[in-house]
Parts: C-alpha cells; structure tokens; sequence
C-alpha cells in the first residue's frame, strides 16, 4: 500500500511484479488530500512488488523517489475544489423598472462545477453560464448571470448563487445577496361607514406603501382644500368627518409622494337621508278624512320602507315576517266604528227635522194662503182630516 499526502498534480503510477500479474485500482483524491494505492497480487509467493512512474515524473513517497519498470498503469484523478462564489452587479438601491445583472462566480473547479440561482428558495432556470479553463492548474473558472427587471415584489427577496461539485459532497457552497428596490406609492382609502346618513360621521383612512416610506399624505375636496376644518379633521392618514350633511357629497382625494415618485386615490362620499320607520300620526277631523289619510299613511310607510330596505340591506327581506296585522285591523276597527257613529248620527238628526216645508216660490207668491192649502191638500178631499201629505225638501 502506498500513502501519499498530495501536494502537487500526480497523473500516472506504476506498479509491478516479476511472477504475477499485479491488480491495481483507480484513485480519486482531493487537492490536499491523502490518495491510498493499493497493488497486489493473487497469490502470495513472495514476489517483490514495485512502484514506477511512466510519465518520469517525480514520486515522493514519504521524501522517497521511486522509479522502476512499466508492468501496470494505476490512473490517480485529482479534484479541484472550487472556491466560495461571489455575486457581483449589484448597487443598492435598484429603482424599480431597472434590469439587474447579478452574476456568481467561482475558480479553481476539477471538473468544472455547476452554479444553480434561487430567488427566496426558489430556483430560477433562465440564466447564463460561461465556462473558462485555465491552462496552467488544468482547473476551470465557472461563471452565470442572472438577468432580469426590477419589481417591487422583489424589495427584501434573497437572491442566492449555490456551487456544486463531486468535491464538496453533500455540502454545497453558497452566496447570498438581499435586494432593495425603491417604487412610489401605492394608495387606497378604506372607509369606516359604507351607508353614511345625516348626522352620522365618517372615517377616511389613507393606506400608502411605499419606498422610502411616504412623506404625510394630503387631503382634498373636489380638486381644493377642505371646505369645513371644525368638522373634517386630518390626523395623519386619517381624515373625519363628523355631522354628515348634503354639501358634505364629493370626490375626496388622498395623496402620497416619496422621492421616487407620488400616486393618489379618490373616493365619492354620498350622504343618504335619515331612514325612519315610524309611521306618521294624523288627527282624523272626520269620516272621510280619516279614512283617506289612514289609506295614504299605510301605503307611504309600506312604499318608504321596502324601499329603504331594498337600498339599504337586500339580504334582510330575507328575515321580514310580513305586515302588523294587528296594527291593520286596529285601524279597521276605528274605522268601523267612526262610520256607524256617523250614521246613528245622522238618521237621528233627519228624523228630528222631519216635516211640512213651503218652498220660497210659494211664499213669495201673491196667493201663499192658496199655496198652503193646495200643498197640504195637493191630492184633493181627504177622507180621514188627520191624514196629509208630507214633502222633505
């Protein structure tokens, strides 16, 4: 057996015998590293064994030098490890649209190393690879790009460039670099009240994201300042709005600018009347006015709320039981009674006034004694004196 602790490239060994023929086996070692040759033979009959070096080139074998006939070849392959790869190309920040070229490299591979690109764990596939040798260490030097347009989504990504090679095993080398991209913001407004009435108050909040972070974003009405500071207050990002009225409709827009660049967003602020589900109470001065006002009270209440509620909430007809039936027949029950006390009243009153009435032709006239009689008797004789003839007018 022969140790050998490397320290410079060995390309061909020989070994050999004077009654057998030797069996020898392939090494492959790293730089550094120590290479065990083994010769041997079949059977023991005390043959010497000899080492040799075809090449004439120079063995040490523990500061010996060996040189001796050709019998067998035995090929020593030596790795070359390659060295940790370091990423270039990058200047922090990158603005975003820019194209960024970061490119890994390494040296000293044997055979040449592969080089994989990952983007947060993830493996990116569309790069280039450039492989160069260097003639003098019979080594190789690898190097790839990784080319692409910068993207908001990629401010904080961890770009990572991984070597592998038979050499390092299992434990590849890696290097690593953190990408910090710069846009405008971006703007949107989230509302506290999505049905605001009347009286109510509302809440603007203004998100902007950005980088660097957005200076304090600015509010405005319709294209000019806020009309009202007492009641519409701006806190920061936050605009309120308190005792909502109808001048207070409009198109609100939030504003938010960086160094980089500013973006804005607008939101249409409607304030709706004062929904009320009380029904209107009315004196009743009579018959007649009672029930058309009763009819009228009715028929605005049933209108105003399913139209309140189909604008307001669609998914709560749903969870409606119907009419107050017992309100309906309450309102009958008055009406009912107010028509008979009607009509006790008047048949009362048309019997109290019954009797004989003139007309004003026949009082006027000449002969209104004749008129008289000729009313009283207008059918001729009677045959019973107490019996008349009765006229209403």
């Amino acid at each position: 057996v022969l140790v050998y602790d490397f320290s410079l490239i060995i390309y061909f060994s020989m070994c050999g015998s004077q009654g057998q023929f030797p069996l020898t086996q392939n090494v492959t070692v790293v730089e550094g590293g120590t290479a065990n040759l083994t010769c041997r033979v079949d059977q023991n009959d005390n043959t010497s064994l000899q080492w040799s070096n075809p090449a004439q080139q120079t063995l040490y074998f523990d500061d010996k030098k060996a040189a001796d006939a050709i019998r067998d070849i035995l090929l020593v392959c030596l790795l070359g490890v390659p060295e940790k790869p370091q990423i270039t190309g990058f200047t922090s920040p990158v603005m975003e649209g820019e194209r960024m070229q970061l490119t890994c490299k390494t040296s000293g591979s044997k055979p040449a190393a592969d080089i994989r690109w990952f983007k947060n764990d993830k493996e990116v596939k569309d790069v280039k690879y450039v492989k160069e040798e260097d003639s003098a260490r019979k080594t190789f030097t690898v190097s790839s790009t990784l080319d692409f347009l910068a993207d908001r989504s990629d401010d904080g990504a961890v770009v990572s460039c991984r070597v592998d090679h038979e050499s390092l095993n299992s434990t590849p080398q890696i290097a690593m670099q953190v990408l910090e991209i710069h846009y405008t913001p971006l703007v949107k407004i989230i509302s506290s009240n999505s049905w605001p009435e009347e009286g109510q108050s509302i809440i603007l909040t203004c998100e902007s994201k950005g980088k660097p972070v957005p200076e304090p974003v600015l509010w405005t009405k319709d294209g000019g300042e806020l009309p009202d500071p007492e009641r519409m207050v701006v806190n920061g990002r936050v605009l309120s709005i308190s005792f909502l009225n109808k001048t207070d409709n409009g198109t609100y827009r939030c504003e938010a600018k960086n160094p980089i660049g500013r973006n804005s967003t607008e939101y249409v602020l409607i304030v709706h009347d004062v929904f009320n589900t009380l029904l209107p109470t009315t004196v009743i001065p009579s018959l007649t006015t009672a029930t058309v006002t009763t009819n009228v009270a009715l028929t605005a209440s049933t209108t105003t709320s399913a139209t309140a509620t189909s604008i307001r909430d669609p998914n709560a007809l749903a969870g409606q039981t119907g009419p107050d039936h017992a309100l309906i027949g309450g309102i009958v029950a008055v009406v009912v009674f107010v028509t008979l006390c009607s009509i006790i009243l008047l048949g009362r009153y048309l019997a109290r006034h019954k009797g004989t009435y003139l007309t004003n032709e026949a009082k006027g006239a000449e002969d209104a004694p004749d008129a008289d009689t000729a009313i009283i008797n207008a059918e001729g004789s009677q045959v019973n004196a107490e019996e008349k003839k009765e006229y209403f007018i």
